[in-house]
This record gives structure tokens, sequence and C-alpha cells, in this order.
């Protein structure tokens, strides 16, 4: 076990102790789907959420991730004591501690999940000791966020999958929806146009998950363009091939954004991507990425190299950051996510016109989570 006193500290001379940190809770929760969900590399049918709330000076700070419960253990057996060296008002200083704790295990994957988890907190909590919300405390470039719907995943009949899309463009207002593809080929051209007849002249997104190789990509490319008129193919390859990546985005027609970025966890990730010249629109998610401290980096590195910059999935938690990136240009309208988000948080943003707009009447990001009707999934 690494010892997280052994860190070097991330701030010259001791930390401040105005508001230490006084305790840390962690919780894990899994939710099942509402009904089977695939896209072009993976099924599944339930979606972990884990929670970390963490207090100081008499407030309590809310953070969460989509995980594994097996993070619980790595926050509890390290990471809590690395943090409460720091105070609540320094929530970069207590993310660097972080990274540098986990640095011989691994700082990607299921480390960097933990991390987002306890830098939302922190970020929660130092904006309620502030009594301020979270996108003030931030400072706001826009006053709502634009939404794109998202799910339409490739085990939904014609009929799911054309009433979900309309359902986000008639009801919720969202000026463009992205759809699965990449789990049975042969079935994306029909599907494609199945989901464009159903959302009529708004913008329709495809979504591969890696799922092909790069020429495979470039036909259905030229396809989704000529049959659905398709304006985003996100991860038409692996995410890892960045070579394939920046091969498409150089090869399909102009009007197709090129997008990547979800699976990235630390800095220098983002910044290959982008120097590389792979994507159109970077893609960050405050879950994986390093939390608050984390996307505001991937913010500046995107403002840096004039890319647009889309948040992935966790709606919610990515508001008021959102509202602070300057090169934003929606959130994913995540449908898991959404569903979890309005049934366990009080406060979760509701869509008006295609757009969320944080709540500045309630300090922090204005989340509070149900534990009384998340206890029937809890795991740990």
């Amino acid at each position: 076990m690494i010892d997280a006193a052994a860190a070097p500290p991330a701030m010259p001379g001791p930390p401040r102790r105005e508001a230490p940190i006084a305790d840390v809770r962690v919780s894990s929760y899994r939710i099942p789907t509402d009904r089977p969900e695939a896209d072009g590399t993976y099924s599944w049918n339930g979606t972990t959420l884990v929670i970390v709330e963490v207090s100081a000076g008499g407030v309590r700070g809310l953070g969460y991730t989509y995980a594994d419960k097996c993070i619980v253990a790595l926050i509890n057996d390290l990471l809590v004591a690395t943090i409460k060296h720091y105070d609540a008002h320094d929530p970069p200083a207590a993310w660097r501690a972080m990274t540098v704790a986990v640095r011989n295990l691994g700082r990607d994957g299921l480390a960097a999940t933990a991390i987002s988890a306890l830098d939302t907190a922190l970020w929660d909590l130092k904006a309620k000791l502030l009594n301020q919300p979270l996108a003030t405390l931030f400072g706001r470039y826009r006053n709502d966020v634009p939404i794109y719907g998202s799910g339409g995943f490739t085990t939904y009949s014609d009929h799911e999958l054309a009433d979900q899309l309309a359902r986000w463009v008639n009801v919720e207002g969202c000026a463009s929806v992205k759809m699965k593809v990449g789990t049975h080929p042969d079935q994306d051209g029909h599907r494609v146009k199945i989901a464009k007849a159903a959302i009529d002249d708004r913008a329709l997104f495809v979504d591969a998950n890696g799922a092909f190789a790069a020429k495979q990509a470039l036909c259905f490319a030229e396809r989704f363009a000529a049959e659905g008129d398709v304006r985003w193919f996100e991860e038409p390859v692996s995410s890892d091939d960045l070579g394939g990546l920046a091969q498409i985005r150089q090869r399909t027609p102009a009007e197709m954004d090129i997008a990547a970025g979800e699976y990235g966890y630390d800095l220098d990730y983002f910044r290959n991507m982008l120097t590389s010249g792979a994507v159109d629109v970077q893609q960050a998610d405050v879950t994986r990425c390093g939390g608050y401290t984390g996307f505001l980096q991937v913010a500046a590195l995107c403002e840096a190299y004039h890319i647009p910059l889309s948040g992935h999935c966790a709606p919610s938690l990515h508001l008021p950051v959102a509202c602070a990136a300057p090169r934003l240009r929606h959130l994913e309208w995540f449908h898991d996510h959404v569903r979890i988000e309005h049934m366990l948080f009080d406060g979760a943003p509701r869509p008006h016109g295609g757009r969320i707009r944080p709540d500045l009447s309630r300090p922090g990001h204005g989340l509070e989570f149900k534990f009384k009707d998340a206890e029937q999934f809890r795991t740990a």
C-alpha cells in the first residue's frame, strides 16, 4: 500500500488550514437500465454510480463518477488520507496531491475516475463554503448550455429509435441528436434513414465507439452523409488510433465533424489528440478527466488549439464548468445518465429549448443526492 502521507506537497510551504477537510464518505450504486443497451463495441444492462461526500467547516460537498465499485476501496484506502493534508478552499492543490499519490498504481482509468469524483466534491464544497453557485465561482462565458440528445442504442427497434430521437427534438428542443452504430454494420444505413426521418431538419450524429477500421469508416462516412445528412461521426475508429482519426478527418465531407476524447484521463492524452489533428471537436468527460480541475485544463488546451470542446455524458455534473469553458459547443444529454440524475438527484436540470441552465439560487453545483431513494441500488 502506498503511503499517502509521503506524497510531496502540491504547494510550497504548509497548506493553509482555514477549512481543513474533516471527513470523506463514499458509496456505490448499480442502477439497471430501462431496457437492454449496446453500442458498436459493448453491451450493458446497468450503470454504476460512485458517490463521494467531503465535509469541512460543517459543510458537505458532493461529487460523483460513473465507474466501478472497486474505486470505493481506492478512495478510502489511499485518497482520503491524501486530501486530508489540504484545505477545502484549495481543490487544485488536493487534485495535484492525488495525481502524485496514484503514480505507481497508474494514473489513468479507475484512478482517474476516483480523483474526478473527489475533485468535483471538493469544488462543490468550496462553493458552498463561500455560499456561491459553482458556475459563478468558475466565472461564466454563457448563462446556459446547449445539449444534444444521445442514445439510439443498437438494441433498439426502429420504432424505439425513432420515438426516442423525435422526443428529444419535439419535446426537449434539441437541435441535434445522436445514435449508436457499428454493432450490425449491414443495418446501419437503414437505421440512419429511420433516424433522419424522425428528426426532420435537425442534425443527426452517429457514434461508432471505435467499431470500424479506417477505410471501413470512410465508406460509412460517405454513406451516412448521403443518406442521412450526418453531421458528426464520433469515434469512427478507436480513439487510440490518432493516425486513423486524422486520416478520416481529412477525407470526410467538410460538413461532418470527427469527434473523440471521452476516454481521456490526463492532459497529455488531450494534448496528443489535438497535436495530431485527429478531431474537429474535442470531447472530455468531467467524471474521467480529473473532475472540474482537469476539465478546465482541457478547456484551456482547446482554446489554445482553436478547437471546440464538447462535454461527454453526466450533463448535470458538467453544467457549471461547461458555462466556464470558452469553446464549449454542447453537452451530451445521454439517456442513461439523464435518467439516473433525474431519478436520484434533487436539482438535476431540465431542458428548455434544447438548453440547460444552472440554478443560481443554489450554492455549489446545486445537486443533492437522494440517499433513501438510492438505497435499493447500493452495492458498497
